[in-house]
């Protein structure tokens, strides 16, 4: 049985070859037969940084939503006690004094010590004994994930229990193989779930229910109505105070081999035939199969002015701050459709966008005054806000042209608030739902498709801020990139 009750069914290999059997762990893998949910969630890191803005805030939220009662063990290496610890998460909370805070602190334990220390790991099991299954969370750096595995199963602590590790999963496609097999040492690929945020994002979810819950959409959602389908995720500030990591990363690595490349799976994969996990993630990873290796000849990539002087960043690096791709889908439904992502830092504004550019009729009747031949396009915003947008042709009053007409939706004024990305996440790691996080098959096609991508010599091409990258980059769009919208009024 897999993590949400279904039978297991083989997943295909990353060889194109379907699995025969699920993926094998590695000897001492052992974790047992998972239960529907956690009774215990262990949180390595618990008074770093990511904890601070994200895990503690979502698990209050939790909480207060009456989602979450279960008891919750910090390891940091830290000096704080349970008192300072509980104070340290009040404030990243925001300072809360309520009921659904005091559940919280009451639930929170603390493990102190070195991740390297095994001794760490054995109070740690003294801690847990008789909580269950267990959920073991690293918000740690990639460095620290196959020691803190390995002291875990050490301790005899992946029995029962299942690993989360935060991104990035490698930094390119031979770390991630062997950052894989070196958990899979200690936990089978049925109990390891690789955290990818983005995932966790209501509106990106939204993006399935509008294509598969809708007859709308669907039929035409293929290269016989779609001329390119253009992505868009857009930072109005700099790499701040981060320049050291950012500069060992840059724009691929940091956004497009996990949040682009993802979303564009959801937008261009088939239908799942059922609503079990294994299915949409195996949908996901056929059209990522499909997806051409990027040809560097199809990349444009930009550094801001200024990026050089940023502390932490080596003198004359190459690392790019800004990146537009076209990359090519080799199946029946995408075949010769480019689909177009760009994504940088230092930007006119900050948004995710996607733009969906549909063909234009055969004949045309009527004239279009503001852009002759003007195409239908449907808009899918996901942040600040989110909706969809269908841009359509309509006559003029009195004339007899027409122009584009926006018809908007903003799912937020009508549904209401979303959850933020990490209650989702969250509420996953514990469930043991893996349906939002990333099978290490989509981690690995992902690497492949970039991989012709990392580390080029050549410097990026110069672009000022507050502009949309190099020139160069236009180019890159059929016909040059859609405007942003900003609004849905």
């Amino acid at each position: 049985m897999n993590a949400t009750g279904e039978p297991a069914t083989p997943a295909p290999t990353a060889t194109g070859e379907p699995a025969t059997s699920a993926p094998a762990a590695t000897a001492g893998a052992v974790s047992g037969e998972e239960p529907g949910a956690a009774g215990a969630l262990v949180l390595f890191g618990i008074t770093g940084d990511l904890a601070r803005k994200m895990l503690l805030p979502a698990l209050y939220r939790l909480a207060a939503d009456g989602r979450l009662d279960l008891p919750i063990i910090g390891v940091a290496r830290t000096d704080l006690d349970l008192d300072g610890l509980r104070e340290h998460a009040r404030e990243a909370c925001g300072g809360p004094r309520d009921a659904a805070f005091d559940r919280l602190a009451g639930n929170l334990r603390l493990v102190a010590g070195d991740y390297r220390d095994p001794g760490t790991f054995t109070r740690l099991a003294d801690e847990v004994r008789g909580k269950g299954f267990l959920v073991h969370y690293l918000a740690v750096p990639p460095a620290l994930f196959a020691p803190v595995a390995e002291g875990l199963a050490g301790a005899g602590l992946n029995h029962d229990a299942r690993l989360v590790v935060e991104k990035p999963f490698g930094h390119d496609l031979g770390s991630a193989r062997a950052l894989n097999d070196q958990l899979l040492q200690h936990f089978d690929e049925d109990h390891l779930r690789r955290v990818d945020h983005f995932l966790g994002k209501e509106p990106v979810e939204d993006l399935l229910v509008f294509r598969f819950a809708n007859m709308l959409l669907e039929p035409i959602w293929n290269r016989s109505y779609i001329r390119s389908i253009q992505i868009t995720m857009a930072e109005d500030f700099d790499v701040r105070d981060r320049g050291a990591f950012y500069d060992a990363n840059g724009t691929v690595r940091d956004v497009v081999q996990n949040h682009l490349l993802q979303l564009l799976a959801l937008l261009a994969m088939d239908p799942p035939p059922s609503t079990d996990a294994r299915a949409t993630l195996d949908e996901k990873w056929r059209v990522l199969r499909a997806v051409q290796t990027i040809d560097p000849a199809d990349v444009v990539r930009g550094q801001y002015t200024g990026y050089l002087g940023t502390d932490g960043v080596r003198p004359g690096s190459t690392t790019e701050t800004y990146v537009a791709l076209r990359a090519y889908i080799d199946n029946w439904r995408w075949a010769g459709v480019p689909w177009c992502i760009r994504s940088g830092k230092a930007l006119p504004t900050t948004d995710l966008e996607v733009v969906a550019e549909l063909r234009r009729p055969p004949v045309t009747m009527f004239s279009d005054a503001h852009a002759p031949g003007s195409p239908n396009l449907i808009r899918f915003r996901l942040q600040p806000d989110a909706g969809v947008t269908f841009d359509l042709l309509a006559k003029e009053p009195g004339k007899q042209h027409t122009r584009p007409v926006p018809v908007s939706v903003d799912f937020t004024k009508e549904l209401g608030p979303m959850d933020a990305a990490y209650e989702r996440i969250l509420a996953d790691a514990v469930s043991g739902d893996p349906r939002r996080f990333a099978r290490f098959d989509l981690v690995e096609e992902s690497w492949r498709i970039v991989q012709p991508l990392l580390d080029l010599p050549e410097p990026p091409l110069p672009y000022d801020p507050g502009t949309w990258g190099p020139a160069p980059a236009e180019d890159i769009a059929p016909g040059g990139w859609h405007k942003i919208s900003t609004t849905f009024d």
